[in-house]
């Protein structure tokens, strides 16, 4: 598999993790009103990864390989992609529960923009000129899909949130970079053996730091996440999909094209979910969804130059 040319296959590799990421969320969202917040965070974590660790095992049988020697680089990248996502999660849970999800959920989505500024400072990722103005505008277009236009006052009302919100897209950015760091520094393996390696590395990692915060902090949580293992399963396969996608696409492309990319299922899930409820799409969310396709182009456009 190395021998091949994968200049785009960032591209569907990303579309598919979007599209397991909805799936996920949406089983999550419905383990939360039985077992918490932090309950249904930690199935992400518990049941996916075996199947994370099933993903590994049949990547090694089918390519017939070992694996690769895990380095101190990338435990360390790994350790701080866990951390950092784990604490994005929490910060990102604290702004949504106290101003409205479009205003929480702009904050959170300058991700893009901190990825790209961390990627050129930590990994020497440097980006054309049009993937930076690709970024700019994809992000800009969710903002203004996820908001209201009488709440952009909002936007700027408090510090706080303001801070909570860009800290917890800063910390999925950094996590972001960190995984695409750690599957760089595995020297063996083409990209499918170092992502699912480093997949399952972060995801024990996160287990046992999230496992062992709730056994000491909150009992009730940890208790009801292993309690309700058959609604689990389903959230614990599709978030480990998810993250195996986005994991394959960092390795294959600076972690800016990917997150830029990967907003796109804001806008479309907006569309999506108007078709089944029957409600007509907002006009703002149709502008900000004109403008994330015309950024979505222009960072294609930058990466066929």
């Amino acid at each position: 598999m190395s021998g091949l040319d994968w200049t785009w296959l960032w591209v569907p590799l990303t579309l598919i993790a979007g599209a397991a990421q909805v799936l996920r969320n949406g089983l999550q969202s419905n383990l939360t009103a039985k077992i918490g917040t932090l309950g249904a965070t930690q199935v992400r974590f518990i049941y996916g990864l075996p199947f994370a660790v099933l993903f590994l095992i049949a990547a090694l049988l089918i390519e017939r390989t070992e694996l690769p020697q895990i380095t101190r680089n990338a435990l360390g990248w790994s350790l701080l992609g866990a951390v950092c996502q784990i604490g994005g999660t929490a910060l990102m849970l604290m702004v949504m529960g106290q101003r409205a999800f479009g205003v929480a959920y702009a904050y959170i989505k300058t991700e893009p923009v901190i990825v790209a500024l961390l990627g050129v400072m930590l990994l020497g990722d440097h980006l054309p000129l049009l993937a930076w103005l690709a970024v700019v505008l994809v992000t800009t277009g969710v903002v203004i899909a996820s908001v209201k236009p009488g709440e952009f006052g909002q936007l700027l009302g408090e510090s706080r949130m303001i801070l909570s919100g860009v800290a917890a897209g800063g910390l999925f950015g950094l996590s972001a970079i960190a995984f695409r760091g750690a599957t760089g520094d595995l020297a063996q393996g083409d990209f499918v053996i170092r992502s699912l390696t480093v997949l399952v590395i972060a995801m024990s990692m996160q287990c046992l730091l999230l496992g062992l915060w709730l056994a000491l902090r909150d009992r009730e949580a940890f208790t009801g996440s292993l309690r309700e293992w058959r609604g689990s399963l389903g959230a614990g396969f599709t978030g480990a999909v998810s993250s195996a996608f986005w994991f394959a696409a960092f390795a294959l492309t600076a972690a800016a094209n990917v997150r830029t990319l990967g907003l796109i299922e804001l806008p479309m899930v907006a569309l999506f979910s108007g078709r089944l409820t029957g409600k007509s799409v907002a006009r703002h969310e149709l502008l900000g969804l004109g403008i994330v396709m015309g950024g979505v182009a222009l960072l294609l456009a930058a990466h066929a130059a």
